[in-house]
């Protein structure tokens, strides 16, 4: 029996559908996302669906390409495999099928669309110790320059005086866009309490950390902190203990901070 493409519906939907190859690129370090498609696409997919959060598609590469790509080891070692899909954005491997040749992907924020750049977050009403942390921080980029494959600049919040108290799109975008959020969160005062006393950092501060912690994943952020005499009690913040580094004088930073903010990039790749 012959069976004709145009007696059934979904042959001839079959035959009459085009190819269309999708670009992917396999992102094993970070590097920024317009420096990815630069370089060849390390797969090619033609895409069966499209869901908010999930995309199948189809292999056109040869099955050996596939099982010698270094993307593939690591999948098979149970590590998270991020590619950049053409047109589609970041996504994960959730499952893969070579018999079929199908490949499943989840809907992911990338590293690679953040900018090499360290974002710190200051304040004006009392200036030492941010002076102090944007010295050392400059000294520590400065030196970690010397041996990372991409130069990080530093973007200080800029703080006029005679502005209200908001955010402008392009700073949102700077502090959402870094590689690392350094936050100078020394107490400017502290509110009385019946049992123990809460610490104030500067309201800007607090503005942006506030940002941070709903937009950047966890590890982004470095909370920096003076010891003042006069001030003790709680902090309004609750951040793990290698995201928070207390310091006396200039010294200890200097001592402390270049140690913290590269054990905080180690999972970027910059460095051999």
């Amino acid at each position: 029996m012959v069976y004709h493409a145009y007696s059934y519906p979904s042959l001839r939907a079959t035959a009459t559908m085009a190819i269309i190859p999708l670009k992917a690129w396999y992102l094993g370090q970070y590097e920024p996302i317009r420096d990815v498609v630069k370089r060849p696409p390390d797969l090619r997919l033609n895409r069966n669906s499209l869901l908010k959060s999930a995309l199948r598609a189809d292999f056109l590469d040869d099955k050996e390409v596939i099982q010698q790509s270094e993307w593939f080891q690591r999948y098979l070692e149970g590590e998270v495999v991020e590619f950049h899909i053409e047109g589609s954005g970041g996504y994960t491997i959730a499952n893969l099928d070579l018999v079929s040749q199908e490949l499943y992907l989840s809907k992911q924020d990338i590293v690679a669309t953040l900018e090499p750049m360290i974002f710190f977050s200051g304040q004006i009403e009392y200036p030492h110790s941010s002076n102090s942390i944007q010295t050392v921080l400059t000294e520590t980029i400065n030196q970690y320059n010397q041996r990372s494959r991409y130069l990080l600049t530093l973007e200080v919040a800029s703080r006029p005086q005679d502005s209200p108290l908001r955010l402008s799109d392009t700073q949102l975008r700077k502090l959402r866009k870094s590689l690392l959020l350094v936050v100078d969160g020394t107490p400017v005062t502290q509110i009385k309490q019946e049992e123990t006393s809460r610490l104030i950092p500067s309201p800007s501060v607090c503005t942006e950390l506030g940002y941070a912690l709903q937009s950047k994943r966890g590890g982004q952020i470095l909370l920096v902190h003076q010891q003042r005499s006069e001030f003790s009690g709680q902090w309004p913040f609750d951040l793990p203990s290698h995201q928070q580094l207390a310091f006396k004088t200039a010294d200890d930073l200097s001592q402390t901070l270049p140690r913290v903010v590269e054990a905080l990039l180690q999972r970027f790749k910059l460095t051999p």
